[in-house]
C-alpha cells in the first residue's frame, strides 16, 4: 500500500491511498493524484509497483520530477534507467524548482506474506523431480509431451497464453482458473523489467472463451518475485487470513510460478483452485515449474516476433513513405524550360532504361544528383534502391568500406560484418558523385566492378557478383585529370560511355524566373509565410546575375528571402542581396541622358570602357581579353573617347 499526501504547492491538498499496480499523477482529470497546477504537465510522472517495491518514473514532463531523500536530490530524468525506487519519508517535488508540488510518501505491507507450503526452483532440479515422480508413467509423459509440443507450436502471445491455460487445465485436473500476468514494454518493444506485471488473460475450466483478466494476487506475486521462485499456498483461506486479494478471490489453494527472459522474470503464472481445499501439492508445484519454463520461451518468442513485424511494418511503411516523397521530389525537382535543359531531357529518355553507365558533368549546384535520380526513377529498377555516395566525402580507407563492405575484423573498430553499398545497390541504382575525387588506389576496383561486376569486401577472399547501374557525377574536367595523370584513363572511358552535361544557369536564364517561383512557394509553404512572388524588377535583377552557385545558390537566396520578409506580399529589389543589386547600380550609372540613339549608345560604351579599366587596375592588355576586342581595338575606342 502506498499513501501520497500533497503537502504544499497546490489550492487544496489531496490524499491519495492505493494499492494499485499504477498510479498516475498530474494535472489531467484521468490521473489517479490530480495535481491543479500550471507549472505540473497532464501525465506528469508515474508510480508503478514492481513486485519489490514502488518505483517512481517522470512521464517526459516539461518541468521535471525530483525526489528528495535526507536532504539530497535525486533527479528522476537523470537516474539510471530514468526511475527510482521510492521509500517511507520520501518527498516527491514536481513541476519547477523554486515552487514545486511537494507530495509526500508512507509505503505499508497492507499484506502479510502468504504462509508458504511449499517452494520449488525453477532449474534442471524441477526436471529431475517430475521424472522421479512420474517414473515410467507413459501417460503422464505422453502429457507432458504434448504440453510441450502445443506451447511451441503457438506464435502470437495470445495463442501462447491460451495454449498454456489448456496444458495446465491437462496436467493439473483439480485447477480451475489460469491466468497470465507480463510486465509491460516500452516504446521500442522491450520488456520493462521493473514494471508492473498486467494480467494479460484468464482461463476458467470448462469455458471455451478466455475469461476477463483478473489481478494476480499480490501476496503469491511478491512471494514468486522476492524468491525468484515457485511457490504454493495451500488452503489459503485458513492459512493466509491477512491476504485481502487471496480472501476476495475466494482461492482455497493456489500456485504460482515466474516466467522468465534470461535472467530477468518478466511475469507470473498463477493457477488457483477455488472448489476444494489443499489439493495442490508439492509435485503439482515441480509439474507447473516444468510447464513455466515452456511457457517462458514461448512467451519470449512470440513478442520477439511482434516486435519484429512492428519493426518490419515500420520500416516498410517508411520506406514507402520516403520512396514516395523522394520520387515526387526527384520527379518534380527538375525544372527548366530553356533548349539546353531540353536537351538534358532528350539525353534522359535515351539513356534511361538502358544498363549503360552515366557520367553527369557540371559545376557545383546545377542538379547532378537530380538528373541521376530521375535516371533511376524513370526506369524498369524503380523498385530497388537508389543509393548515392559522395566519393569526396570520406578518407580512402572508410570510402573503401562504404562502396564494398568489410568483414569482421578486417581493420580496427571492424566488430562485425557490413555490406557495401555496392551490395546493397543490388539490381538498382549507385549514385557516385563528386568521382573525380576518389583516391587512385581505389579506382582499379571501381574499375573491376565496371568490367566484371564482381565485389569483394575488405578482409574477405570471397568476390559477389553485382546488378547495379553506375550513374556518376564530376565538376572536374575528367579529360584534364587523365593527362596530369590523377585519373584512370580506363576507368574514365568506363565512366564516360554517355555523358550528359548540365549547362550552369548563366547558360540557361530562361530557367531563372520558374525556378525562382518554385524555390518561393516552397519555402514560403514550408514557413507559413504569405509572399506571394517577384515584383518585375527584382526578377530583372534575378536574371541578370551570373550565379555562380547556380541553382542551389539562388534557393538559398530565395529561402533568405522568405524568412527576413514579414508582411511583404512580393519581393522588390530592395530585399535582395547586396550582391545581386550591384547590376541595378551599375544600370543606374550606365543610364545615358537623353540624345540620339548614337549618343546614347557612345555614353554606355564609355561608361563600360571605363569600368573594365577600373576593374583592371588600368591594365589595358587585360581589359582588352575581358572585353573581348584586340588590345588595338581597345586603344583605338579609348583615343576616339578622349580616354588615353
Amino acid at each position: 500500500m502506498i499513501r501520497l499526501v500533497v503537502a504544499r504547492g497546490v489550492g487544496e491538498p489531496a490524499t491519495l491511498q492505493s494499492s494499485a499496480d499504477l498510479v498516475r499523477i498530474g494535472r489531467a482529470d484521468d490521473c489517479d493524484l490530480v495535481l491543479d497546477a500550471a507549472h505540473v504537465s497532464g501525465r506528469h510522472a508515474e508510480i508503478a509497483f514492481t513486485g519489490e517495491a514502488f518505483v517512481l518514473r517522470d512521464e517526459g514532463s516539461t518541468n521535471g520530477t525530483r525526489v528528495r531523500r535526507d536532504g539530497a536530490s535525486i533527479d528522476v530524468t537523470a537516474a539510471q534507467g530514468r526511475e527510482v525506487t521510492l521509500v517511507t519519508g520520501d518527498r516527491i517535488e514536481l513541476g519547477e524548482r523554486t515552487h514545486p508540488v511537494v507530495v509526500d510518501v508512507t509505503i505499508t505491507d497492507d499484506e502479510q506474506s502468504a504462509t508458504i507450503v511449499a517452494v520449488r526452483d525453477v532449474s534442471s532440479a524441477a526436471i529431475e523431480r517430475v521424472e522421479a515422480a512420474v517414473g515410467s508413467d507413459r501417460e503422464t509423459l505422453a502429457r507432458l509431451y504434448d504440453a510441450q509440443k502445443d506451447i511451441a507450436a503457438a506464435l502470437e502471445l495470445d495463442e501462447v497464453i491460451e495454449a498454456v491455460g489448456r496444458q495446465v487445465f491437462a496436467l493439473l485436473p483439480r485447477a480451475t482458473h489460469t491466468t497470465i500476468a507480463l510486465r509491460q514494454s516500452d516504446a521500442q518493444g522491450d520488456v520493462r523489467i521493473t514494471g508492473p506485471c498486467v494480467p494479460m488473460r484468464s482461463m476458467v475450466r470448462g469455458e471455451r472463451a478466455p475469461a476477463e483478466a483478473v489481478p494476480i494476487t499480490r501476496s503469491i506475486f511478491q512471494q514468486v518475485v522476492a524468491r525468484r521462485a515457485a511457490v504454493l499456498a495451500a488452503d489459503a483461506r485458513e492459512e493466509v487470513t491477512q491476504s485481502a486479494s487471496l480472501v476476495a478471490a475466494q482461492i482455497r489453494s493456489t500456485l504460482g510460478v515466474p516466467l522468465w527472459e534470461g535472467d530477468a522474470i518478466v511475469g507470473v503464472l498463477q493457477v488457483d483452485n477455488r472448489s476444494t481445499a489443499g489439493v495442490f501439492g508439492p509435485a503439482d508445484l515441480d509439474v507447473l515449474a516444468l510447464l513455466a519454463q515452456s511457457a517462458s520461451q514461448a512467451v519470449a518468442r512470440a513478442r520477439l516476433l511482434h516486435r519484429l513485424r512492428v519493426a518490419e511494418a515500420r520500416v516498410r511503411d517508411e520506406n514507402a513513405y520516403l520512396k514516395e516523397r523522394e520520387e515526387h521530389r526527384r520527379f518534380d525537382g527538375i525544372i527548366g524550360e530553356s533548349a539546353a535543359m531540353r536537351a538534358v531531357f532528350e539525353q534522359i529518355e535515351k539513356v534511361v532504361d538502358t544498363h549503360v553507365t552515366v557520367l553527369i558533368e557540371g559545376e557545383t549546384g546545377t542538379g547532378k544528383e537530380l538528373v541521376a535520380s530521375a535516371l533511376h526513377y524513370q526506369s524498369r529498377r524503380r523498385d530497388r534502391l537508389f543509393v548515392a555516395q559522395n566519393c569526396a566525402a570520406l578518407p580512402e580507407n572508410l570510402l573503401e568500406s562504404e562502396l564494398f563492405g568489410h568483414k569482421r575484423g578486417a581493420f580496427t573498430g571492424a566488430t562485425a560484418d557490413k555490406k557495401g553499398l555496392f551490395e546493397l545497390a543490388d539490381g538498382g541504382t549507385l549514385f557516385l558523385d563528386e568521382v573525380g575525387e576518389m583516391p587512385p588506389a581505389l579506382q582499379p576496383k571501381l574499375l573491376r566492378v565496371l568490367q566484371e561486376g564482381e565485389v569483394r569486401p575488405l578482409g574477405s577472399a570471397v568476390t559477389r557478383q553485382v546488378d547495379v547501374r553506375i550513374v556518376a557525377a564530376t565538376n572536374r574536367d575528367l579529360e584534364a585529370e587523365v593527362r596530369d595523370g590523377r585519373f584512370r584513363e580506363d576507368l574514365y572511358y568506363r565512366l564516360r560511355v554517355f555523358p550528359i552535361r548540365l549547362p550552369p544557369l548563366r547558360e540557361r536564364r530562361a530557367d531563372i524566373e520558374p525556378l525562382a517561383v518554385a524555390f518561393l512557394a516552397r519555402h514560403a509553404a514550408a514557413l507559413g509565410r504569405p509572399v506571394q512572388g517577384f515584383s518585375q524588377a527584382a526578377m530583372e535583377l534575378l536574371e541578370s546575375y551570373d550565379w555562380r552557385g547556380n541553382a542551389r545558390e539562388l534557393d538559398n537566396e530565395v529561402q533568405r528571402l522568405v524568412i527576413e520578409l514579414s508582411d511583404e506580399a512580393f519581393v522588390e529589389p530592395r530585399h535582395l542581396s547586396p550582391r545581386l543589386r550591384q547590376a541595378e547600380r551599375m544600370v543606374g550609372d550606365a543610364r545615358p541622358t537623353k540624345g540620339s540613339l548614337k549618343e546614347m549608345v557612345e555614353q554606355v560604351e564609355k561608361w563600360l570602357l571605363s569600368e573594365a579599366l577600373r576593374e583592371h587596375d588600368g591594365n589595358k592588355t587585360a581589359t582588352a581579353k575581358a572585353l573581348g576586342i584586340t588590345r588595338e581595338g581597345l586603344h583605338k575606342k579609348l583615343r576616339g573617347y578622349g580616354m588615353t
